[in-house]
């Protein structure tokens, strides 16, 4: 207890001075052997110790080791309390989880270790320094958990828990680095929307979600909410304190294409967080991980080319977030397989329909509904049976079974009718608008997700959710835009044209225009999320008529008429980079046959001109001197942009190839050898 404090070392009481120095430590004895301490690693000995001081009882024995690596973060009290808080609610309740697969090893007579590598929250970072972060600590993330991996020698396989945005691709790369041993990966599950909001305006009617919270700021600027409604829709942004947020998002979409890959099991991601049903699926994959072990299933098994292409054929049917253009690259990597191409993302989006229909597409449904409704396993049965040969059903999974047999299962299985009545008789939802089948899915008009447009300002590609295009912009499925552009290489000043906060300073955006947002790759800030730019035009009034380009990237919950990804980046050198104030720029978007094109046709709206000269004259224009890496871009990312920039970028999933690096770097040594020995011999034949 402290008294009255009086200089740096307040007076105390008694009892903090009745300091303990010695112990009698543990009872007992560790499990050794004659032979282990004749030839064991003394790290393993050690480590048993360790073991023993930590409080676990061996009964005699040593047992096979599996590790448990999650994202969790914050401190919660022993009723949920919260003692100090995460940075979201995505890793707020992953103690649980972890804890129930734990006591499930302890009940296989295996011996559980628990370590975690917390993650950030891009919508805390949404439009600060912080998000600049966010990229690069999914490769700096993989990498620690890999060591920590490496740093249990006896580990017997590894389970991977996590939620959102960034831990969830990180934990899959990590996992997916461990060829040699089983893994398993549990989604850390979803928050549920609150109840229906209609007292705070049209988009929370049917409650509110944390993808229409982070636009409370443009709301109210626009004079849609108040003051007191900002405050209560900012409160209930999310409905239950665990789980990713509730639209289809990264977040969720990461967990879909974990389960896609084989990595978890059946009908696991998008579990609501901290119900009884996912500390099930917890204790269920701790089982998993045993029996794999047993039957000496490897990651290398599951993680093949067959798990990567259901991946993206899965990430098309559900119309998952962009960002997994960066993610499953990188997974793929990880497991030393090849990374898909831009190529192979147009194959499979043009060849596989969409069939899940909720937020950010559809506000009346949410992330929870596509559980229900059936998940993963639902949206392949829908393609097995209508699509054959489109998902590769030999691939191998965590049940030790292949996906064509877990379908098999899935089809029959009691779950699957229980949990969809449930949804239609307590929800009053039909799960068949949720997870549509072929058929519903056509007559509601839903199509194909990613257009990957090209053209003189994206020679490298670009990306746009061509279903988030405003419906009443596509005629005859086709969205055509011409504008001026209006180029910003910095987001505070593209918010302010959004918001008109600064009209006599930067003049507000207006229908028609082109918005610009460049150097924004991952060399020049990290390739952050542009979401706080995307959903303010969403709320503006001229939104329809406005689109926008950028060479960074955007959330999964961002719609509009938004191309991001473009490629080259500006600070590469980019034509993308190039553009100024007032160039005409023309985009069309093929949303059924999923093409398009992005050009600069001149600067004189009189005089126009072909892509093909609009390439030339931006071939011969300087890089707007406004592109350059952000002053507070942290050293350690720049260093991160820069690797990536020559280990495939963007397309190659923002990756570190460490065989590209050395090579790189033993070219560049040998080259800076040769200009010394020329300097050297230039100068010996002057001084001659």
């Amino acid at each position: 207890m402290r008294a009255a404090h009086t200089d740096i070392w307040p007076i105390m009481t008694d009892d903090i001075y009745n300091v303990q120095t010695v112990a009698d430590g543990p009872s007992g004895s560790i499990p050794v052997t004659a032979d282990m301490l004749r030839n064991a690693p003394s790290g393993d000995i050690f480590g048993l110790g360790q073991d023993a001081a930590m409080g676990k009882h061996f009964g005699g024995k040593v047992q096979n080791e599996f590790l448990i690596v999650s994202t969790q973060g914050g401190m919660r009290g022993p009723n949920g309390e919260n003692i100090a808080s995460g940075l979201h609610i995505g890793h707020w309740e992953l103690g649980l989880v972890s804890q129930a697969a734990a006591n499930q090893f302890k009940k296989r007579d295996a011996s559980p270790f628990y370590v975690a590598v917390s993650d950030p929250c891009d919508g805390r970072t949404q439009g600060t320094p912080g998000m600049m972060d966010s990229l690069a600590y999914r490769n700096a993330a993989a990498t620690t958990m890999g060591h920590l991996m490496r740093s249990l020698p006896k580990r017997k396989g590894v389970m991977g828990v996590a939620t959102c945005d960034k831990g969830v691709p990180a934990t899959l790369m990590a996992l997916a680095g461990e060829h040699e041993l089983p893994t398993i990966f549990v989604p850390g599950g979803v928050s549920l929307p609150t109840k229906p909001a209609p007292h705070l305006g049209k988009l929370h009617e049917h409650g509110v979600t944390a993808g229409n919270a982070q636009s409370i700021g443009t709301q109210y600027a626009q004079g849609v909410i108040t003051l007191e409604q900002a405050g209560e829709i900012g409160c209930k942004a999310c409905g239950t304190p665990g789980g990713g947020c509730q639209f289809l998002g990264t977040a969720a979409t990461s967990q879909v294409v974990g389960e896609a890959l084989g990595l978890s099991l059946p009908h696991s991601a998008l579990t609501p967080s901290g119900q009884p049903i996912w500390l099930d699926m917890g204790e269920r994959s701790a089982d998993a991980l045993v029996e794999m072990d047993k039957k000496g299933i490897k990651t290398k098994d599951i993680l093949t080319d067959d798990a990567i292409h259901n991946a993206m054929v899965v990430h098309a049917a559900f119309g998952g977030s962009t960002n997994l253009l960066l993610h499953i690259p990188a997974i793929a990597h990880a497991a030393g397989l090849r990374r898909p191409t831009r190529a192979d993302w147009e194959d499979i989006n043009r060849k596989t329909p969409r069939l899940v229909d909720v937020l950010p597409n559809n506000p009346a449904f949410s992330t929870v509904h596509a559980f229900m409704a059936g998940g993963v396993p639902e949206v392949m049965l829908h393609l097995r049976d209508n699509y054959p040969g489109l998902l590769k059903l030999n691939a191998m999974t965590v049940t030790g079974k292949t996906l064509g047999e877990n379908l098999n299962e899935w089809e029959k299985s009691e779950r699957r009718e229980k949990l969809r009545a449930l949804l239609q008789e307590r929800d009053h939802i039909d799960p068949n608008d949720v997870i549509c089948p072929p058929a519903i899915a056509k007559k509601k008009g839903l199509t194909s997700t990613m257009t990957f447009p090209d053209g003189n300002l994206a020679p490298e590609g670009s990306v746009i959710k061509s279903t988030a295009i405003d419906k009443s912009m596509v005629h005859d499925g086709i969205y055509r835009h011409r504008g001026r552009a209006r180029v910003f290489a910095n987001e505070d000043d593209a918010m302010a044209a959004i918001k008109a906060t600064h009209p006599d300073r930067i003049p507000p955006i207006k229908a028609g225009d082109v918005l610009i947002l460049m150097g924004y790759g991952p060399m020049g800030m990290g390739m952050p999320e542009t979401y706080q730019v995307t959903k303010a035009l969403k709320e503006s009034a001229f939104c329809k008529d406005v689109a926008l380009l950028t060479d960074g990237r955007f959330s999964g919950v961002s719609t509009g008429q938004c191309i991001g990804h473009i490629g080259p980046e500006a600070l590469a050198g980019g034509p993308v980079g190039k553009i100024k104030n007032g160039d005409i720029i023309d985009i069309t978007i093929d949303c059924g046959k999923l093409s398009g094109r992005i050009d600069f046709i001149g600067a004189d709206p009189d005089h126009l001109v072909s892509p093909n000269k609009g390439a030339e004259i931006l071939a011969r224009r300087p890089t707007n001197p406004d592109v350059k890496p952000h002053p507070d871009l942290p050293a350690d990312v720049r260093r991160w942009g820069i690797e990536q920039s020559v280990c495939g970028g963007s397309w190659g999933g923002c990756v570190v190839d460490a065989p590209t690096i050395a090579e790189l770097l033993t070219l560049g040594a040998a080259e800076k050898t040769r200009l010394e020995m020329a300097q050297a011999a230039g100068n010996k034949r002057a001084i001659g």
